[in-house]
C-alpha cells in the first residue's frame, strides 16, 4: 500500500474518532442537563404536596406518596420530616381531644409545661375582641390548675387605627391584671399569622426558657386543630434530628366558639409559610392561589 493512502487512511480514522468522542461528550451532557431538568426544588415539591392534598384529601394519597418519593430522591432529611408532616396532618387524632375551658389532668405542674394561648385580631381601636377574652379565660383557668407553668402570649399588631399596641401585649395585660405574675407571662409580639405565631414563639422558647419542655395550646375549638400542626411541624423541621424535637404539644384547651373555621386549604398555606414560601402562602390565605397551574392529579 503506497505512502499517500496511508496517511489518507489515518487521517479519516482520526476524523472517525474524534467525531464518536463528541457525540458520546455531547450525549452525555444531554443526558445530565436532561436529569437536572427533571429535578425540582424541595420548596416546589412541599408547595405541591401541600395544595394536592388540601384540594383532593384522600383521592390524592398515590399522587401524594409519588410527591414524597421525589422529596426523598432531592434531599432525604426533607422527605422524612415531611412524610412526618403528612402522616400528623392526616391523623384523625389532630386535635384530638378538645378539653374545653380548662386543661386537662395529668400535665407536668412544673416549669416544663408552657401554655401558649393564640390571638386574635383586635378591634380598630386596639380593644380586644369578646373571642380573645373568651381565649385568656380559658388560659386563666388552666394556670391556676397548674401555677408552675409559663404562658407565651402570641399576635402582633393588628389594631387598624392604633398602630400603638398588639395582641399579645393587651393579653399580657389581661392576665396580669386577673393575677398572673409578670414572671410567668412570655410576650410574642411579631406574628401576624398562626404559622408566625409557631416559629416566633419556637425561637422564643429554645432560646430563652430551656426548662420548657412541653407545649398545651389554647384557642378557639376551631383552631385547635390548625395551631397543635402548625407548631408540631415547626418543631419536625427545626429538629436537629429526626425524632428529636425539642418542643411536644402535649395537650389543648378550648373556648367553645359558636361559629368559625379552618379550612384545609388554610392550614396547607399556613404549612407552605412554615417552610420558607410566605409569597404563596398569602396567595392562599387571601385565595388568589391558583391551583390549576400545578400539574393534574391524574
Amino acid at each position: 500500500m503506497n505512502t499517500k493512502i496511508i496517511k489518507s487512511r489515518k487521517k479519516y480514522f482520526r476524523l472517525a474518532v474524534s467525531s464518536i468522542i463528541v457525540c458520546v461528550v455531547l450525549c452525555m451532557t444531554g443526558c445530565q442537563m436532561s436529569s437536572s431538568a427533571k429535578l425540582r426544588s424541595t420548596e416546589s415539591i412541599v408547595e405541591e404536596i401541600s395544595v394536592v392534598h388540601a384540594s383532593y384529601g384522600e383521592e390524592a394519597n398515590d399522587k401524594i406518596n409519588a410527591l414524597l418519593n421525589e422529596l426523598s430522591s432531592v434531599d432525604s432529611v426533607a422527605g422524612t420530616r415531611w412524610k412526618m408532616i403528612m402522616d400528623l396532618w392526616t391523623s384523625p387524632r389532630l386535635g384530638q381531644p378538645l378539653n374545653y375551658n380548662v386543661l386537662p389532668d395529668g400535665l407536668p405542674d412544673t416549669d416544663e409545661l408552657c401554655i401558649v394561648v393564640l390571638g386574635f385580631q383586635l378591634n380598630p381601636d386596639g380593644t380586644m375582641k369578646e373571642e380573645l377574652i373568651e381565649r385568656l379565660s380559658v388560659a386563666l383557668s388552666s394556670l391556676k390548675k397548674y401555677p408552675n407553668a409559663y404562658v407565651v402570649c402570641t399576635g402582633g399588631g393588628t389594631a387598624a387605627e392604633n398602630k400603638s399596641v398588639s395582641e399579645a401585649g393587651e393579653m399580657a395585660k389581661w392576665l396580669e391584671d386577673n393575677g398572673v405574675e409578670k414572671e410567668r407571662i412570655i410576650v410574642e409580639d411579631n406574628s401576624i399569622t398562626t404559622a408566625q405565631n409557631a416559629i416566633f414563639t419556637y425561637d422564643i422558647l429554645t432560646s430563652l426558657y430551656p426548662s420548657v419542655k412541653k407545649i398545651a395550646i389554647v384557642s378557639s375549638d376551631y383552631h385547635i386543630a390548625t395551631g397543635e400542626l402548625l407548631f408540631k411541624a415547626e418543631a419536625i423541621l427545626r429538629a436537629n434530628a429526626v425524632g428529636n424535637e425539642k418542643l411536644e404539644v402535649v395537650s389543648n384547651a378550648a373556648w367553645k366558639a359558636p361559629s368559625g373555621s379552618l379550612s384545609t386549604m388554610f392550614q396547607a398555606g399556613a404549612l407552605i409559610e412554615l417552610y420558607g414560601d410566605i409569597d404563596t402562602a398569602f396567595e392562599i390565605y387571601y385565595d388568589n392561589y391558583d391551583i390549576h397551574s400545578l400539574p393534574p392529579l391524574h
